[in-house]
């Protein structure tokens, strides 16, 4: 068949099957740029908004989809009205892969954030890659037993905080340490003072509330807190590091990026996504900065947990 018969109406018919599936093809491309264009603009009812924000990245997946399909049915239109979404997604999203924006140079303290996953049963053995990859702090989240991995830890990292289920170890001393309330009922971040050889860094570790498909409203409340704790936080150098529940994408983080940079959007390369650990789709772990320049950010898949850890380097 040549190309001047591809979408012609057969004589006697309306319109050839091929025809008709190739308009529909034509919908579903301007449906998904509209999505990804509009995605923002959905009401986050029940959570809804925010789960949408979080998958928009993944919707990129449709376009190839798309185009295949269109070949399949030989139909040149739907072929053409794929490159809408495949537009939009690029002007969305390609800037992640291009070399970072930050500046680079050797890192003057290295951190890693690593959510160990309740009931791990190596706890130790999760964090080991990343103590020797020689990062100076290491943030923790779901610590079933601070005391227990601390005599693992103890020779890397002589000094240590720790509240309820999130800790940070230090090469450093920690000059000062206590829980921070974000909402939860229950303390689950703590704000600790690191007297690095450079001067003091404040430092936040911090697991924010659970985010279930039609259930955001408790995680929400987190995020405002710990951005109102980052508001009223005075220090020059503030780092913070955890599980925050929330991807990059989704319109409830806008709080927290207002006020700080994202490691890995400044100084890494792709989305960086952390969960689920086999094949993971989203970002929930974050390091985030202010006072400092990231050089480096990237994700370490570590053993025994349903998290990939974050990690980062910085210069004063």
């Amino acid at each position: 068949m040549t190309d001047s018969m591809i979408d012609e109406p057969v004589r006697g018919a309306a319109h050839r099957p091929g025809d008709r599936r190739g308009l529909v093809l034509v919908l579903l491309a301007v449906l998904l740029a509209a999505v990804l264009a509009g995605h923002r603009a959905v009401p986050n009812v029940r959570g809804l908004g925010s789960l949408l924000d979080s998958a928009t990245p993944l919707l990129g997946l449709g376009v190839p989809v798309l185009a295949l399909a269109a070949l399949l049915r030989r139909s040149r239109r739907a072929l053409v009205a794929v490159a809408l979404p495949a537009a939009v997604w690029a002007l969305m999203y390609a800037g992640v892969w291009l070399p970072p924006a930050a500046g680079s140079g050797p890192a003057g303290i290295r951190v890693a954030s690593q959510n160990l996953r309740a009931g791990n049963p190596d706890p130790a053995g999760t964090v080991a890659p990343l103590a020797e990859a020689g990062v100076d702090l290491l943030a923790l989240q779901e610590v079933d037993d601070a005391g227990r991995l601390a005599a693992d830890l103890r020779q890397r990292y002589p000094h240590r905080a720790a509240v309820s289920t999130v800790a940070l170890w230090s090469r450093y001393p920690i000059r000062d340490s206590a829980g921070v309330d974000t909402g939860l009922g229950w303390t689950r971040a703590l704000r600790a003072v690191v007297a690095t050889p450079r001067g003091d860094l404040t430092v936040y570790v911090v697991h924010l509330g659970s985010a279930r498909a039609g259930d955001t409203a408790t995680r929400d409340e987190t995020v405002r807190a710990l951005a109102g704790a980052v508001r009223a936080d005075r220090a020059d150098r503030l780092l913070v590091l955890g599980d925050l529940n929330t991807a990059t994408t989704d319109r409830v983080f806008t709080p927290l990026t207002r006020l700080l940079g994202d490691a890995q959007a400044d100084a890494g390369r792709g989305f960086g996504f952390t969960w689920p650990s086999s094949v993971p789709v989203t970002r929930p772990d974050h390091v985030l900065y202010r006072g400092l320049t990231p050089t480096t950010a990237d994700v370490l898949r570590t053993p025994d947990s349903d998290h990939r850890a974050v990690t980062a380097g910085f210069r004063w």
